[in-house]
Parts: C-alpha cells; structure tokens; sequence
C-alpha cells in the first residue's frame, strides 16, 4: 500500500499566523503537527509515502522530512496548486499509486488510540485480499457538521451524507481512507462541485454505489482531533502534553515507530535522538534506542 499526505490549503481558519507558515507545519505540542498523520501510515506499515502540499511550502517540509531515509521510508513530494479537492491528491498522486492500493490522510487530522496500529495492519491486509475501500468513522455529538456515514452490524456502508440536516448516524468520516487500486479511475471520472472541488464524499459514494464501501468504527477509548482552528489546535497540544506526561511515552515519534518496525538499528535511532538532543524530544528517542540494545557513544 502506497501513502499520501494530503497537506495543502490556505489554512485562513488560523490566519494570520498561517500567513507565513503551512499550517501542518505548526506545533502540536512537542512535534510538528504533519507528524502525527505520518505516524498513521508508518504504523499501517507503509513506507512509501507521498506528501502534497502548496508550491510555497513544499521545500519547509522538504527541510523537515528529507528523503526518510534515516527512517528507513522514502519521502516524495507533490504540488497541489490550488485547494480543489481532497480527490484531486489521486490525479496528483496517480504515479505514485502506481498498480498498489492506496491511503490518503489529511495532515491536519491526529488519531490515537490502544491496539491502532493492529487495527490499520487488519485493514490494510484485508483490502489487500479484497476489492472495495475502508472508511473509519468517529462518533461524534454534533454529526451535521460532518460527512456522516450509517453502516450495518458488519461495517458495510448503507449512506453517507455531507453535514446532513437529519444524520442517520453519529458516526463522522475522519480524515483516514484506505482505497484499492480502482480510486485512481474514480477521482479521473470525478466533475468539480459548485465549489469548484473534486469532493472525496463522491469518490467514497461511487465505492458505496457498487457495494464496496465499509466503515471500521473509530469508537470509544480513541481520539480524533481536528486541528483546524486556533482553540482546536491548543486543545490538541494540551491532550498531547497530559498524555504524554501522564505516560512517560511520546505517541507520534517517527523514529520509535521506525525502530519497532525494525525500519532502522538503535544504533540509527541513537544517532537521530542525538541530533535533537538538546530537546525533550530527542531526549525520549535517545533513552528509546538505549533501551532498545544501542550502545553508549
């Protein structure tokens, strides 16, 4: 499976500092928040990952992410132009995909939660055997303002709906989507909204249309966070910081993932703690690599 983070836009809900600056490139607490999407595909297992972005902020995440080598992945870069459409990353992305299935994730979103990342492998391995896309669904108070999509006791997609009036469920599309191979031929069908948008809830309603479409429910003892306003972006850094405290474990470090996929040595990883050491970050991926058989330099 190939993976690609949608990190484009104008980010104007965060004006002005995103005036300046990709707002997937702002802190979330103690990394940058395109970390926390990056770490989604790394847990699922993918290494081959695509990220696209605006033609101005494209060399900053260049500066940040390099070709992942160090993390045993490979890094490729896109531009998106112009925000039309969260569909559009399968046109941009169409060579990358290649003859693979796909998973797109928006680089604002943040999941967390026990076992995930034996849930993306289940997910990632059963859309390999099977035809069709995963879609994960959060349970929400305030559904209207969200896609909404009703699935039966088997998770298979019976509606999905655009911030509807009257939801049939509570249960909103998160920014996390698994697609065979047939997405690249959908998004190439797609006409633009009134907004001017190729809209994923259409690429999602074709696979419900022929049957293929499931939900995997996100439910309790998750979270998914939206960071797309100012008050959302500090209530993300503070579940992070209490979380992290609490724990005395850092969710979203690329260079743990990495080093318990057996991605890099702790050699490697002592080498990249090093480099940051003068930060509580590095600091916890030092102490990660030395627990995990590096030896003192």
């Amino acid at each position: 499976m190939k993976g690609i983070v949608l990190a484009g836009g104008s980010g104007s809900r965060l004006h002005p500092v995103t005036r300046a600056v990709s707002k997937q490139l702002l802190p979330v607490y103690d990394k940058p928040m395109i970390y926390y999407p990056i770490s989604v595909l790394m847990l699922a297992g993918i290494r081959d990952i695509l990220v696209i972005s605006t033609p101005v902020d494209l060399p900053a995440f260049r500066r940040l992410l390099g070709d992942g080598s160090e993390l045993g992945v490979s890094f490729s870069y896109a531009e998106q132009a112009a925000p039309n459409g969260l569909a559009e990353a399968f046109l941009i992305g169409a060579d990358h995909v290649g003859d693979d299935t796909a998973a797109l994730v928006l680089g604002d979103n943040i999941f967390h939660g026990q076992g995930f990342a034996s849930i993306l492998a289940q997910q990632v391995a059963r859309l390999e055997a099977e035809k069709g896309c995963v879609l994960f669904g959060y349970p929400v108070r305030d559904p209207g303002r969200y896609g909404v999509g009703e699935a039966d006791e088997d998770g298979l997609l019976l509606s999905i709906e655009e911030k509807p009036a009257k939801p049939k469920s509570n249960r909103a599309i998160t920014g996390l989507y698994f697609y065979d191979n047939d997405v690249l031929d959908i998004a190439g069908t797609l006409t633009p909204s009134a907004r001017g948008e190729l809209e994923i809830t259409d690429v999602n309603r074709a696979y419900l249309e022929r049957g293929d479409a499931r939900l995997f429910d996100l439910g309790r003892g998750f979270a998914w966070l939206d960071t797309g306003t100012h008050e959302s972006l500090i209530e993300a850094s503070q579940y992070v910081q209490v979380l992290e405290h609490r724990q005395g474990v850092r969710f979203a470090c690329l260079e743990e993932i990495a080093l318990v996929k057996h991605w890099i040595t702790p050699e490697q990883a002592l080498a990249l703690g090093e480099r940051q050491a003068s930060s509580g970050y590095g600091d916890y991926v030092v102490d990660v690599a030395r627990r995990a058989g590096a030896a003192d330099r």
